[in-house]
């Protein structure tokens, strides 16, 4: 967008952004960020929808089908390997709490109705800080760390 000089009631002049050279140098607010991977970790959550049924379904049938659903952990199931089930429902845990965290803050959001730039700046932070670091945490565990 440029603005000329000479006139300042002059309208402005709009331009096309170019994907190559202004998208790589664009800086999002946290705020933007916080709102993309919310529908992101919506989007993760929904797709992986029959996988998160299955998991459950496997895992409260019976005692046997629940040793073939802790053995998918250690074992993979079929031609998957354990890692790569770890590593999908390591990205199950994110979308999870990501999302839920960040509904809340936009629950809040609306509740309160006295959001100021600073206090969205400040949420999302702690949004995605909040997510990462539970991720992290739950993580850990699910590769056995502890």
């Amino acid at each position: 967008m440029t603005n000329t000089t000479k006139n300042p009631s002059a309208r402005r002049e709009f331009r096309n952004v170019n994907f190559l050279s202004d998208l790589p140098g664009y800086r999002l607010p946290p705020a933007g960020i916080v709102s993309i991977l919310h529908r992101v970790s919506g989007l993760l959550m929904f797709l992986l929808l029959p996988f998160i049924i299955w998991m459950f379904d496997t895992s409260l049938t019976s005692e046997i089908s629940y040793e073939s659903f802790t053995n998918a952990f250690v074992a993979g199931i079929g031609f998957v390997p354990a890692w790569f089930v770890k590593l999908v429902v390591l990205g199950l845990i994110w979308g999870y709490l990501h999302h839920f965290i960040a509904g809340v803050r936009h629950l809040w959001m609306d509740a309160t109705h006295s959001v100021s730039k600073e206090q969205g700046h400040s949420s999302a932070i702690i949004t995605l800080a909040l997510s990462v670091l539970l991720t992290v945490l739950l993580g850990a565990k699910l590769f056995g760390l502890y």
